[in-house]
């Protein structure tokens, strides 16, 4: 779960960066005390993620504000729905307005892809997960939309597992050691607590990387029958993820080949973010009445 401190912060650096000398547009034309009702209202379906990011901005931006949620993370919803509604300074809302929704468009993009992912494998055990492909310093932010969507977290950074890929394994063995004897070393050196998962291009790669004992093995760019193969090879000894190759088109395959993880770097690295649009109903305070859409 994002805390309130993780999201203020990187909204606030958002904010500085949109507006660091305030909003020039708003002062000149908008009334001091011009107050206004905008919704965020969806311009077409999806699964909401990113409520607390989008109230957040205009919080920062004028704590009298109020945001009202009309739909939970992770919710769907349909074209026209209004998701919240939002009450305060006309300034106010009209400087905070790009920040939030840059925010609950990507995060609700992500959250709708992911739903996507996650319906094409119903009914195989796989689970889908992102991976570290994602927009830097926003990481927390987008990997609390692929929970929303119903996805699964890998791990959060390089500080949290140990994960020997090729270009690792091509380093350790340059010295002359054998695959296993290299993830054995690796093996002694960590914590029993750490989870040890290891790459492999190759089907007869699997034997030499499960005598090391690893918890999960990663099969890169394996077609469906190969994945099948690697399955059953495994037999249950470690974790079976698949990665490389993986869009919409072919994920059901992958899933029927009985991995128990399918890793899915377009989650956060190639997701179009959803048309949602924050739309002023009502102004008070002077003569400008009716509806702006922005």
């Amino acid at each position: 779960m994002l805390s309130t401190t993780a999201i203020d912060t990187v909204v606030r650096a958002a904010l500085d960066e949109d507006a660091p000398w305030g909003d020039l547009t708003s002062e000149v034309l908008i009334p001091a005390d011009a107050r206004a009702t905008a919704r965020l209202v969806a311009r077409e379906p999806g699964v909401f993620s990113g409520g607390a990011v989008f109230g957040s901005a205009f919080r920062l931006t004028d704590p009298t504000i109020t945001v009202t949620l009309f739909t939970s993370d992770g919710a769907p919803f349909a074209t026209g729905d209004v998701l919240a509604e939002v009450t305060g300074s006309a300034r106010g809302i009209l400087q905070a307005e790009r920040i939030g929704l840059n925010f609950v468009q990507r995060m609700s993009g992500i959250a709708t892809l992911t739903a996507r992912y996650v319906a094409e494998t119903a009914g195989t055990r796989a689970r889908i997960v992102d991976t570290r492909k994602t927009t830097p310093g926003l990481r927390a932010f987008e990997r609390a939309a692929v929970r929303d969507g119903g996805g699964h977290n890998h791990r959060f950074s390089l500080s949290d597992a140990v994960m020997a890929k090729d270009n690792h394994l091509a380093i350790l063995q340059s010295g002359g050691l054998g695959l296993t004897e290299a993830l054995l070393l690796v093996r002694d050196r960590i914590s029993h607590t750490t989870h040890l998962e290891v790459e492999v291009d190759r089907i007869d790669q699997i034997e030499a990387v499960l005598a090391a004992r690893v918890d999960t093995i990663m099969l890169d760019n394996f077609g469906p029958e190969q994945l099948a193969d690697g399955v059953r090879l495994v037999a249950g000894r470690a974790i079976v993820e698949a990665s490389g190759g993986v869009n919409l088109d072919t994920v059901r395959a992958i899933a029927a080949s009985g991995v128990d993880v399918i890793s899915v770097g377009a989650l956060t690295h190639s997701v179009r973010s959803l048309d949602l649009g924050l739309d002023v109903v009502v102004v008070a305070g002077t003569e400008l009445d009716g509806t702006v859409r922005n």
